[in-house]
């Protein structure tokens, strides 16, 4: 009885322990993360990996039928405002317009600091999610706040590590396993990064089945999380919707890899990234451009970020 009381407490200290805020090395205000770790020399030293100047849509198209996390969804109307029964805007000109209406976490996205906190209901840098999240937009840790992404960018194919086409869902990888990528590949993770993961998921079933590829997606464990800020990297990505694998091996911590990498290390996460055309050219380096819409308070945002080989 006593030895398991003990277990319980030593248990109990852990969570607490990981639950504890961890403030932002960059100060109390700071919003951006690891973005800090982007500087002149560091654009200039990732712009030295173009060697063709060919260039990679890391988005992919979506439409209102793109499988989303529910109850995400999205509509687009084309519409042509004033030119109803011939009338013209314009004596030498007519035009298209469009309304959006939707979720911007859907397909290809940046999730921003602001998406995902823990239990104890604190965000990155210790925001509190009382004092941040209203209804009109975040007033912390928008996306809007996060400067130009201009790094290194590494794609890990861990799909053919594993000698397959793609992972299945609910496959993980470790921290061994992603070191002896970097080395088959030459392509160390270093501190300032874009880490992108090719799992081959959406390849092989976003079109073909995406039921499936909405239900569950192999990813990064919480150990490969851990591992990836201690290297300060910027960003995490993959070609799956949610970067963690799903569903997780343990339920009462889904998606634990957000939480490591949003809330205690200020790492962003970039959601359905297209790794295929880069993996199929045998590219694993390579300079990384992003640039978000900046919507003022937004959680997440579409994104079609560009590698630039």
């Amino acid at each position: 009885m006593k030895t398991s009381l003990s277990v319980a407490a030593l248990l109990l200290c852990a969570n607490l322990v990981h639950a504890e805020c961890k403030p932002s090395p960059w100060g109390p205000e700071d919003e951006i993360g690891n973005a800090n770790l982007i500087n002149a020399a560091s654009v200039l030293a990732a712009s030295k990996l173009i060697t063709t100047g060919k260039t990679y849509p890391l988005g992919i198209t979506i439409d209102s039928n793109t499988p989303a996390f529910p109850p995400r969804q999205m509509s687009l109307q084309v519409v042509q405002p004033g030119q109803q029964f011939g009338q013209r805007p314009f004596p030498n000109a007519v035009y298209n317009d469009d309304i959006f209406t939707g979720w911007f976490g859907i397909g290809s996205q940046l999730d921003g600091l602001g998406h995902m906190g823990g239990a104890d209901g604190n965000f990155y840098n210790c925001f509190k999610g009382t004092e941040i999240s209203d209804i009109s937009g975040l007033t912390k840790l928008g996306t809007h706040n996060v400067p130009p992404l201009v790094a290194r960018g590494i794609v890990l194919d861990m799909a053919a590590y594993r000698g397959k086409a793609f992972l299945a869902a609910g496959e993980s990888f470790s921290v061994k396993d992603v070191q002896a990528v970097e080395k088959a590949q030459g392509t160390p993770v270093r501190e300032g990064d874009v880490v992108l993961f090719h799992t081959g998921w959406t390849d092989a079933k976003l079109d073909s089945d995406p039921v499936a590829w909405a239900s569950g997606e192999p990813g990064i464990s919480e150990e490969v999380a851990t591992y990836l800020a201690s290297k300060r990297v910027v960003a995490v990505g993959a070609d799956t919707w949610g970067v963690d694998v799903a569903p997780s091996p343990d339920p009462a911590r889904t998606f634990q890899g957000h939480v490591i990498l949003l809330k205690e290390n200020g790492i962003y996460l970039l959601e359905t990234m297209n790794t295929g055309p880069l993996v199929r050219d045998d590219v694993h380096e390579f300079m990384f451009v992003l640039g978000q819409a900046r919507v003022r308070g937004a959680v997440q945002m579409m994104i079609n970020p560009v590698a630039i080989r």
